[in-house]
């Protein structure tokens, strides 16, 4: 059955608008991605919400001339107080009216809660400054919001905030082209000289970012001469104490704590740079952390992009030169990806912590 339209007057909800490919089953999945518990709701939980047409007393609606019904929404419940009610169609007047992309809508079904008014300093790449200047969302509603931002990322779509005071709603539509970094879940560890060798096989330029580990000694007299705050020390006492400092030097080097964490870079000029973070994570995103051999953590392979101007980055809608340098950066970011994936293993997540085909890289 076709799905009710949206109505234009929902001016009292935040919208998630998606391509017609942003069905139900998408949504789902991406939804479970960041609550894990997300669940289809009964048909009769959505008949609150009022698009275009009535309800009847069965449930079923009808358009407002009288015509056939269409299929009732449904409610997708993603955490105790918040929910996503949908799928709507869009057609070309009302997205023309609501300024959203044509396709499919749900209506978010949040609790309203505002904090702090945004400070004016810094980036404001998700453009919630303007969409929020009495406050900025905070608990429910910025986790859900946050998430329907990236669904809109990932799947070219936008988000219209609900209206306040009068004041009508904003849209939000973040780039899809800016989500460039992707992350390599393993239960796999390399060491620094392993994952570097993989790195040169996207990027042969790329080195490790290690501290070089030289010392060359306490500087001369030290032991030997009375520093401030030692004057009651004798010297026979500062000696021991230096003595015992260095046996504990020596027990250190000869077994150093093992390493958990390092990185390796790949320069690349104007573009800025490359950059392979390898951590241990005890609490992986849900998708990768709901796996049986990730259950106890896993080995985070984070690959990003750095660009040179860190505050262009920031802005809501970049300069050209940023998305230039971004667009050439991406299929580095993917290469490495690739490579490290084809060395370890694992899952795949992108800067939205969404899951990724490999194959689709």
């Amino acid at each position: 059955m076709p799905m009710p339209e949206l109505d234009p007057a929902v001016g009292a909800r935040h919208v998630l608008a998606l391509p017609a490919d942003g069905g139900p089953d998408v949504l789902e999945i991406l939804a479970r991605s960041r609550f894990p518990r997300a669940a289809w709701e009964a048909a009769d939980a959505a008949r609150p919400v009022s698009p275009r047409g009535a309800v009847s007393s069965s449930g079923g609606r009808h358009a407002a001339g009288g015509a056939a019904a269409s299929s009732t929404p449904r409610a997708l419940r993603v955490s105790r107080h918040s929910r996503l009610i949908g799928p709507f169609g869009v057609g070309r007047g009302t997205a023309a009216e609501l300024g959203l992309p044509a396709g499919v809508a749900y209506l978010l079904d949040v609790p309203v809660e505002r904090g702090a008014r945004p400070t004016p300093l810094g980036g404001d790449r998700l453009g919630l400054r303007r969409a929020f200047p009495e406050g900025l969302p905070v608990r429910d509603e910025e986790r859900v919001l946050m998430w329907a931002l990236d669904v809109a990322r990932r799947l070219g779509g936008a988000v219209r905030v609900a209206e306040r005071d009068g004041r009508p709603g904003a849209l939000l539509a973040p780039e899809p082209a800016a989500a460039v970094d992707l992350t390599v879940w393993s239960d796999i560890w390399l060491d620094p000289d392993a994952a570097i060798a993989v790195m040169r096989r996207a990027l042969p330029r790329a080195y490790l970012n290690l501290p070089s580990g030289r010392w060359y000694g306490p500087p001369p007299g030290t032991g030997e001469r009375v520093v401030p705050g030692a004057e009651v020390l004798t010297g026979e006492q500062r000696s021991l104490l230096h003595a015992a400092a260095d046996e504990f030097d020596r027990a250190a080097m000869a077994e150093p704590v093992p390493m958990t964490a390092f990185g390796a870079l790949a320069d690349l000029e104007l573009d800025g740079m490359i950059a392979l973070e390898v951590t241990g994570e005890e609490a992986p995103p849900p998708v990768v952390g709901l796996l049986p051999w990730a259950a106890r953590g896993a080995v985070a392979y984070r690959v990003r992009w750095e660009p040179a101007d860190l505050a262009d980055a920031e802005q809501e809608r970049p300069s050209p030169a940023h998305r230039v340098a971004r667009g050439r950066a991406a299929p580095l970011v993917v290469a490495v990806a690739r490579a490290v994936h084809a060395a370890v293993g694992g899952e795949i997540t992108d800067a939205m912590d969404f899951a990724v085909n490999p194959a689709d890289l």
